[in-house]
Order: structure tokens, then C-alpha cells, then sequence
């Protein structure tokens, strides 16, 4: 069974919004709303102003990361997650298939953002007068991401913002020039919150080809993780760590319900932790919880995450 406590999953108290991102080395956050979720999984008492606060104080990231997903970093660990993680073939192919072409693609976006703060698609359409539009715009930002040129900003009336780096870290996100240094801080990160682990889930988890992962492997150590005090019940959202860190989620996940966390369409459903293992799936409107385990749970058993997940949302809005 996977670690709950190597996860953070048990709550250790006192931890910042940017602590937990170190101890994760990345935190999933393609959707913010499930993102700020994962946070109230590890934490009893950030709220989503305190995590607010650590994404506006620049202290966590939102980038372009691990398997070329966007994730929560934490500001001091870019150079290292940048130089790994960091990939432009793709990009360069969806420009194309968008229609957005030209030698002067990376000056564009980059001068485009310089100097505005953060922005949001429908403001750099306006800007780019035509050269992009839709996920072609998303796109050109991922190559000045590639480039160290861009992170995302803050959310803007619930809609994603793009922003220079130069504007929002003062420069541009500089990569690790030694490899096996960010590579050893990559798997040292990794053993220490994902247990049991083996070099095969770290490239799956990282994007890294096998080969690279495993020479990470030999230059890290791994970290037990604390011994557990007692049955851990948490309600996960949807792509949290303790699901995505992995190669197979075979041993949390039993296959005859495989398919009610995982119907299709790209859709991973929030699910029911107790004791590592997933039990059950859930969804909110608003601040109502709903709950469907897999089978009988003893009763009261999630009452006081149906709690809090109720306390975080209406903290939130």
C-alpha cells in the first residue's frame, strides 16, 4: 500500500501552502479547483485565501511541469523542475496544426506579454491581431514558457491568465545548467513523498525517458516515511498527487471499480481515501457533498471530511 503519510495525507499540522508544494516537488493544478482541494487534504487549517496569498506572493508557481501538465511549483525549485521538465517539440507540432506559424514566433509572444502584467487568452488575442487565436495563443505561451519566459498568473474572474516571467519573478526562470544535480534534487524530492517507489514510476510521473530516470534513482537516497498513527480518511479530489504520482494505481485501486474513478473521456473522478486505499468516489455542487463508496462504510466514518471539504468550500466562496 501506498504511503498516506509520505503524501501528507495525514495532516501534519502547521504546514504553508508552499511547504507542502516542496515536499510534493510539484503539485498537480491543470484544474485549480481540484488543485486547492488537494491542498485542504494535507492541511486542517489553509484556507484558499491563505493559498491565494502564496500564489499572489509568487511564493508557489503555476507551470508548465511534470509530463508537460501544468503544475504548482514552489518558487525556489524552478530552475531545477525547468531544466527537466521542459519540451518544445510538441509545442512547435500544435503550433503548426493551429496555423500559427513564422520566424519570429518566441519575439511575438514575448514581447506581447512584457510589460502587462498578467493576461488573459481573450487579452492576448486582442494583442496578437490575428497571428493566434484560441489554443494556438495557449500554445505560443507554452514556447515562451519553454524558454523561460512565462508562468501563469492568477486566476481573473475564474478564467486562467498568462504572464512574463520577467513581470512576475523579476527575471526569467533560468534552468539548472548541471543536469545531474537536478537530476539527483528530482528523485531525492520524489522517493521522499511517493512510497513505495521504483525508478519506472518516477519517469512516469516525471515525463523523463526510463533511462534517465533510473540514473536519477542511483544518484538519490530514499526517505522513510513517518510511521503511521492511526486510520487516515480523506476525500481526494480529482488528480491529486496521491493518484497521478505513479506508474500503476493497481495497489489503491481494486479493477471491478476501476472504471466508476476512471470513466472516460479524460474524466478522474474525486475519490475516497481510508487507509491509502481508494473505497469510493464523491462530487460537490456548491458546498454539498455527495458520496458514493463501493460498498457499506462504517457509519460516521467520513463525517468529519464531509465537514471540512463543506468548511473549505464556503471559505472559498
Amino acid at each position: 500500500m501506498r504511503s498516506v503519510e509520505a503524501q501528507l495525507l495525514h495532516r501534519p499540522p502547521g504546514l504553508t501552502a508552499g511547504e507542502i508544494v516542496r515536499h510534493l516537488a510539484a503539485m498537480q493544478a491543470q484544474d485549480i479547483p481540484s488543485a486547492l482541494l488537494a491542498f485542504r487534504a494535507r492541511s486542517a487549517t489553509l484556507t484558499p485565501a491563505g493559498i491565494d496569498a502564496a500564489w499572489q506572493s509568487r511564493e508557489i508557481v503555476r507551470m508548465w511541469g511534470p509530463r508537460g501538465t501544468l503544475h504548482f511549483a514552489h518558487a525556489d525549485d524552478l530552475p531545477w523542475i525547468h531544466a527537466l521538465t521542459r519540451r518544445d517539440t510538441t509545442i512547435l507540432r500544435r503550433l503548426a496544426e493551429e496555423g500559427v506559424t513564422g520566424d519570429d514566433l518566441l519575439p511575438l509572444i514575448a514581447g506581447t506579454l512584457e510589460g502587462q502584467g498578467p493576461l488573459t487568452k481573450a487579452d492576448l488575442e486582442e494583442r496578437l491581431s490575428g497571428r493566434a487565436r484560441g489554443q494556438g495563443i495557449v500554445h505560443l505561451v507554452a514556447l515562451a514558457a519553454y524558454h523561460g519566459l512565462a508562468v501563469l498568473g492568477p486566476l481573473r474572474a475564474g478564467k486562467p491568465t498568462y504572464v512574463h516571467a520577467a513581470d512576475w519573478l523579476g527575471g526569467p526562470v533560468v534552468p539548472e545548467p548541471d543536469r545531474e544535480r537536478a537530476l539527483k534534487e528530482l528523485a531525492t524530492r520524489y522517493r521522499r513523498a511517493h512510497h513505495p517507489a521504483g525508478p519506472e514510476d518516477l519517469a512516469a510521473w516525471s515525463g523523463l525517458p526510463l533511462g534517465e530516470a533510473r540514473a536519477a534513482w542511483r544518484l538519490s537516497a530514499a526517505e522513510p516515511p513517518p510511521a503511521p498513527e492511526g486510520p487516515v480518511v480523506r476525500l481526494a479530489p480529482a488528480f491529486d498527487e496521491y493518484l497521478m504520482g505513479w506508474r500503476s494505481r493497481d495497489p489503491i485501486l481494486a479493477p471491478e471499480h476501476a472504471g466508476q474513478v476512471f470513466p472516460g473521456g479524460g474524466v478522474l473522478r474525486p475519490v475516497v481515501l481510508v487507509d491509502g486505499a481508494i473505497r469510493g468516489v464523491w462530487g460537490r455542487k456548491g458546498t454539498q457533498v455527495t458520496v458514493r463508496p463501493f460498498e457499506e462504510l462504517p457509519d460516521g466514518l467520513l463525517d468529519d471530511e464531509i465537514a471540512d471539504v463543506r468548511r473549505f468550500l464556503a471559505d472559498k466562496a
